[in-house]
């Protein structure tokens, strides 16, 4: 049977990190929606047009919009994507069978849902920040952060990928909104909206970008009904481990969608 797929990217990524993933899904039978959340990928809209976490999230929101009263998703949110389909998980959770968290951020229903990333940006020392590059924009009143990954960052979260994938993406890099609480706000995610959604979290051994010990936090923070892992995949499992990755999402379909 036919399930539908809708892929989330992380920050300063694109819907263009999926491109290996979305024909070996379809190759499978199923349908698969890849999305530009604003100002990422070839969405031309410029970040300092981004004022809360809604307009950042505002392409995925419409693509679940889209969907019929009887249509169910996999939902699956790559590194800072999912702060944003959690966000949308809140709003549609009767849209969405399940929301598969691979190696990413996942908030959870008693703090903001800036929380996780804030937390991970405060432990980082200068020099593993590298040329992660945060800088502000808004007014006085609303300051925003942009974040950008500058080459040596980025390689650290393609070293298991090939060559060519880590050229195609200092390539397409784009400056993103840094999902802080000045942009997502203070009010948490429901109970009833987000936390009623099933969820399952990749875990990818070899990740620097977001250690292994930080995933597992994570979900020891927000326990979800399967931890499933990719123990030689970077931060870039549908590069650097598509098989595996993919073997895992249908896997998910099977069970829970």
């Amino acid at each position: 049977m036919k399930k539908q797929y809708v892929l989330v990217h992380g920050g300063c990524h694109g819907a263009w990190c999926w491109y290996k993933v979305k024909p070996m899904l379809e190759h499978s039978g199923h349908h698969v929606t890849v999305v530009d959340l604003m100002a990422s990928g070839v969405n031309m809209t410029k970040v300092e047009e981004i004022q809360t976490l809604e307009d950042y999230a505002k392409p995925l929101l419409e693509v679940l919009e889209s969907f019929g009263s009887e249509d169910k998703v996999i939902l699956v949110a790559h590194s800072m994507g999912g702060i944003s389909a959690a966000f949308a998980a809140d709003i549609f959770p009767r849209t969405i069978s399940v929301a598969v968290f691979v190696t990413s951020f996942m908030p959870d229903t008693t703090n903001p849902p800036s929380y996780v990333f804030e937390k991970l940006i405060g432990s980082h020392s200068d020099s593993e920040e590298m040329d992660l590059k945060l800088e502000t924009y808004g007014t006085n009143d609303h300051p925003l952060m942009t974040v950008f990954i500058g080459p040596k960052y980025l390689k650290n979260m393609y070293l298991l990928s090939p060559i060519e994938d880590f050229e195609l993406a200092k390539m397409l890099m784009r400056v993103a909104p840094a999902l802080t609480s000045n942009l997502t706000g203070e009010k948490c995610l429901t109970e009833e909206g987000y936390g009623s959604v099933t969820r399952v979290y990749i875990v990818c051994g070899q990740d620097k970008g977001i250690s292994e010990e930080y995933q597992r936090w994570m979900i020891e923070n927000f326990p979800v009904k399967e931890v499933m892992e990719i123990e030689d995949a970077d931060h870039m499992p549908m590069l650097s481990k598509l098989q595996e990755l993919c073997d895992r999402l249908l896997k998910i379909a099977d069970k829970y969608a």
